[in-house]
């Protein structure tokens, strides 16, 4: 599958939400999870989850996270590397 501008669509998904512990990945709340978007490639989501992470900077527990759906979609075709 190719996106409209011809470049292979890698889906990314940007989440995130306040964290139990500043070195876990466990969140407070599941219910409150901030789902930011699915994004056609790395640099699109990348663009996302800055923004996201820099408005809640005042926040030290809140994180947010970019997640490699192509990875999970297809794990055999796996990058080099």
């Amino acid at each position: 599958m190719t996106a409209e501008d011809g470049k292979k669509q890698l889906l990314h998904l940007v989440f995130g939400g306040e964290l139990k512990t500043l070195g876990g990945t466990e969140f407070r709340d599941l219910d409150a999870l901030d789902i930011v978007g699915i994004y056609p490639d790395y640099q699109s989501a990348q663009t996302a989850w800055k923004a996201k992470a820099q408005a809640s900077v005042d926040n030290a527990h809140m994180r947010y996270f970019v997640v490699h759906l192509h990875r999970l979609l297809d794990p055999e075709n796996k990058p080099a590397g």
